[in-house]
């Protein structure tokens, strides 16, 4: 339901924004020896990061970006959202047997891949101070994760502890310092 509900608001943004007044607006067709590319291709300076580009500029989730640019997420996160994401560092990914994450970059685990990070990721923005113990979260992976609380620090499905979060122009994203695994299905 999640996944249908984020791919109608990409589809209805898109539309929207090929609305746009033709007077004031021109568009090139794309040679095909000029790559197109998508909203993460957007070069804007001065508004507020979204939530790529804070991953993107944090030396301690490059292991996080190489994830999310090998499941070809980048364009998908850098839209309006709103987003919650759940960030784990570098360290984090460590924690993981040994070979875990080189395994899933490889091409022929991409949907497996897919499935971990859209499992750190809600639609909506999830405020620190609404978070409530037992809470729980659907994630857009089908997925949904538990909120507690305990001696004042917000842990994630009993094993990720917050332990930063950072505003983004498409919503926030929860540093974290565990990965979340996503039950079998």
């Amino acid at each position: 339901m999640k996944k249908q509900f984020l791919t109608y608001t990409c589809i209805s943004l898109l539309t929207l924004a090929s609305c746009n007044n033709a007077e004031t607006t021109t568009t090139a067709a794309a040679t095909p020896d000029q790559k197109t590319v998508g909203q993460s291709g957007v070069v804007d300076d001065q508004s507020q990061k979204n939530v790529v580009q804070i991953a993107i500029g944090s030396k301690d989730h490059t292991t996080l970006v190489a994830a999310v640019k090998a499941a070809e997420l980048v364009d998908v996160l850098s839209n309006t959202g709103p987003f919650t994401v759940f960030a784990p560092t570098n360290a984090a990914f460590d924690k993981l047997p040994a070979g875990t994450v080189d395994g899933l970059l490889k091409p022929e685990k991409k949907d497996d891949l897919t499935d971990i990070l859209q499992y750190h990721v809600s639609v909506g923005v999830y405020k620190e101070d609404a978070f409530r113990d037992g809470q729980v979260i659907g994630q857009v992976n089908g997925g949904n994760i538990t909120i507690s609380k305990k001696d004042g620090k917000i842990i994630v499905n009993g094993t990720a502890t917050i332990v930063a979060a950072v505003p983004a122009s498409n919503g926030i994203v929860y540093i974290i310092d565990g990965v979340l695994l996503p039950p079998k299905k």
